[in-house]
């Protein structure tokens, strides 16, 4: 048993390291060197603790010295290529670690030089300026591969060379020492918002998610799900939905929750009936969706509400009914699937009870509720309720033996919850060049100008654009610099057509999400299939089918923002979310073309036409797409009746 269970742990490093360039941080052979780092990552999550209770200092001088720390801890426990040593310290990754601290430490000592020089930088200026851009560009390459810095040096070779760009991607170009000025001591360039809600709400929310995974959250979802659905048609694969949602909800790490989960759940569903593909799919596509879950979307909506200036609430409340039709989706199609092909579920006797589970770890929940009340109805700042939000997890894990954290695991949550923040923090590090070069070059607005102008005049291929440009982008890269960068270059085509910004962020940030799942750079899917043992480009397109409400509930909210419960009447908002919950449904029924029986295939594309008409909120097109549903669902209902095999579903 002991021996599965290290054989199971050693699969899921193989399969981190090779999909997860986040995953391969060295484990020091040498125990002085390995305690020294990990007091210093500790020191880090420390300092952030206390910022968040007593207030952070100067904005410039905080983001300096975050990064700064978090770079240093970059070349301590990443190694600067796979081959190289991971049980000791390189000399040259100790250097570049002291040499990373050195521009926070110039910030903090020439804090008032820096401000009142404004814009005309000096030679220490200028050298410290491009030491930082070279070392977050090396940075990023160890954690997230080479797509994000090699975005970034094209974006600075773009503001170097703007003059000779062609039409409207020309601009005047900037010399040397005005790109290395606004990259290393404005806040619009390294140390812009995305560095700012890194340090802040993304770094303490990673911290929770450790927290939490220390007192046994995932032990609780996965018997939590087991208990619920577990019993059910084709019930692990609704088990993975159910948990890969909530955990991806909290870690927003795709490909570390489908090899963590999914050594768990797809061996289940295999065992059940499911096929390899469908199987890694199920898990593929559920974790990819945790990041569009309300109420953390790992940690998207914090950094989407600073980037539009609203308040998170706001974000939240037009999330959460497309992300539950996303996950509803999934759902059907994994019920679909079972009833076509008489998959049944585990046997209620060998699974966990409800009652037995909450009794065991129910008390879990309890940060959750209160992180959900301190956040919309408390009136306190996200980074307090965060920080008490910690603490909580600490006192309810004390109620029960089971769930316990002793000193050593408060010590390690604060060291792993810093290594997890690491490759985030890099990433929005990294995306500094790219959004910075971006606001001073007008760089955004000719992209705009570009997808719009391939789109003419129909708003559906400016759609279609966009969404093209969305899955490109986020190809290999981590969900929160995804977002940023699709953001950045793809949303504000959307606002030029009059699209509210909200609505052009969430449609931008459901697509850089599902370059995760769509080939040909799909590394969630390719995780997936390393577990179940399918062709990993079959699992993609899989895994792409699955997630089909979350490719067209996108646009549905663009044409039509009652999807997202904006400016509408609490009736307005009941029929919208009736008629989606009923069109997605019937979406996962044409998608696997099954509803009582088997669908012919004219049939599914009848049912899929009536489904597009219900989720799209127009009451016109809702009883045009009830009648044709109902029809089809007559034609399938007197065929189940006729063949003695009548089933719900």
């Amino acid at each position: 048993m002991i021996e599965n269970e290290k054989n199971m742990e050693d699969k899921q490093q193989e399969l981190l390291e090779k999909y997860d360039n986040e995953s391969r941080f060295r484990v020091f052979q040498n125990k002085t060197t390995g305690l020294v780092i990990k007091l210093f990552a500790i020191a880090i999550a420390l300092y952030h603790l206390y910022v968040s209770y007593f207030g952070t200092p100067v904005t410039l001088k905080h983001r300096s010295l975050h990064v700064a720390a978090i770079l240093a801890l970059t070349f301590f426990l990443f190694p600067a290529y796979k081959k190289a040593s991971r049980k000791k310290l390189a000399i040259y990754d100790f250097i570049l670690g002291i040499l990373a601290i050195t521009p926070a430490i110039y910030i903090w000592i020439d804090y008032l030089g820096i401000v009142h020089r404004a814009g005309i930088p000096n030679n220490v200026d200028l050298f410290l300026g491009v030491v930082l851009i070279l070392l977050v560009l090396e940075a990023a390459r160890r954690v997230t591969g080479f797509a994000l810095p090699l975005l970034g040096i094209i974006f600075i070779t773009y503001a170097l060379f703007g003059r000779q760009m062609p039409g409207f991607f020309g601009h005047r170009g900037y010399g040397w020492d005005e790109i290395v000025n606004h990259l290393f001591v404005s806040t619009d360039g390294i140390y812009g918002t995305a560095v700012g809600v890194a340090s802040t709400y993304i770094f303490l929310f990673i911290l929770f998610g450790a927290f939490m995974s220390k007192s046994g959250m995932g032990q609780f979802f996965n018997d939590i799900s087991l208990a619920l659905a577990g019993h059910t048609k084709g019930g692990p694969a609704k088990v993975a939905v159910i948990a890969s949602g909530f955990l991806g909800s909290i870690n927003g790490a795709a490909v570390a929750n489908v090899v963590t989960t999914g050594a768990f759940t797809i061996p289940l569903m295999k065992k059940t009936g499911y096929d390899d593909e469908f199987s890694g799919a199920v898990e593929a596509s559920a974790s990819v969706g945790g990041q569009l879950l309300p109420p953390i979307m790992g940690a998207a909506a914090f950094i989407m509400a600073e980037v539009l200036g609203v308040q998170y609430r706001v974000i939240v409340m037009a999330a959460i009914l497309p992300a539950l039709l996303y996950y509803l989706g999934i759902m059907t199609q994994v019920q679909m699937r079972a009833s076509k092909r008489g998959l049944k579920g585990i046997p209620k006797s060998e699974l966990p009870r409800v009652r037995d589970v909450m009794k065991e770890r129910g008390h879990l929940l309890i940060p959750l509720m209160f992180l959900v009340y301190m956040l919309f109805f408390s009136g306190r700042t996200i980074i307090y309720s965060a920080f008490l939000t910690i603490l909580v997890t600490i006192g309810t894990s004390m109620l029960r033996s089971t769930t316990r954290m002793n000193l050593k695991d408060i010590v390690d949550a604060l060291y792993e919850g810093t290594r997890s923040a690491v490759p985030v923090a890099v990433a929005c590090a990294a995306v500094g060049p790219i959004v910075g070069v971006a606001s001073i070059t007008g760089f955004g607005l000719s992209m705009a100008h570009a997808i719009v102008s391939l789109g003419g005049t129909s708003l559906l291929f400016t759609l279609i654009f966009t969404m093209i440009t969305c899955i490109i982008l986020g190809m290999g890269l981590p969900s929160i610099p995804a977002y940023l960068i699709t953001a950045t270059i793809a949303a504000p085509a959307l606002v030029r057509l009059g699209i509210e910004p909200i609505v052009a962020h969430l449609f931008v940030f459901y697509f850089a999400m599902f370059a995760n799942i769509t080939p040909p750079v799909a590394l969630a899917s390719f995780a997936a299939a390393g577990i179940s043992g399918g062709s990993p480009m079959k699992t993609g397109f899989e895994s792409m089918k699955l997630s089909i409400a979350g490719f067209i509930v996108p646009y549905m909210f663009v044409y039509n923002s009652s999807l997202l419960l904006m400016e509408t009447t609490f009736l307005e908002g009941s029929l919208v979310v009736i008629t989606s919950i009923v069109g997605v449904i019937m979406l996962g029924s044409a998608a696997e073309g099954y509803f009582f029986v088997s669908m012919r295939k004219l049939y599914r594309v009848v049912l899929l036409i009536g489904s597009l008409l219900l989720i799209n909120a127009n009451l016109a097109q809702d009883i045009v797409g009830l009648l044709i549903i109902v029809a089809v669902l007559m034609v399938q209902w007197r065929k189940a009746k006729k063949s003695n095999d009548l089933q719900l579903i």
